[in-house]
């Protein structure tokens, strides 16, 4: 990981330590974090529903920004634990969403290729 880039990327999307946590392997950003960027960036997301089913969601997120595109996608799958399954929760669409809408904005502001993750993205980025 570029350490240097990173500084500059946090600096220049004005997150706090409030945004950023680190988590065993990886940098995470929490969900204020995504919402920072987003805004900074006027990232727009045009989101499609791949899959809804019962247990399971899928969904596309279409990004842009200036002129540069990104297509990604987020998944839920309900599990009675977390190795039937990636979420707990019942709300699978939202959490395919934000999943999708995480991916989308790090790749596009160049965090993923730094190993810098959502908290959204999986259940064990979660903040202890």
């Amino acid at each position: 990981m570029n350490r240097e880039k990173l500084i500059e990327l946090y600096k220049h999307y004005e997150l706090t330590s409030s945004d950023i946590f680190k988590h065993q392997h990886f940098t995470i950003i929490t969900r204020s974090g995504i919402d920072k960027i987003q805004a900074k960036e006027k990232i727009f997301i045009d989101y499609e529903v791949v899959k809804c089913e019962t247990n399971f969601a899928v969904v596309k997120a279409n990004a842009s920004k200036d002129g540069a595109k990104i297509q990604t996608f987020g998944s839920a799958l309900k599990g009675a634990s977390f190795k039937d399954g990636n979420t707990n929760s019942w709300y699978l669409i939202e959490m395919a969403e934000k999943r999708s809408m995480s991916r989308a904005i790090l790749k596009l502001c160049g965090f993923y290729e730094l190993g810098v993750f959502g908290e959204d993205e999986s259940e064990d980025f979660k903040r202890k």
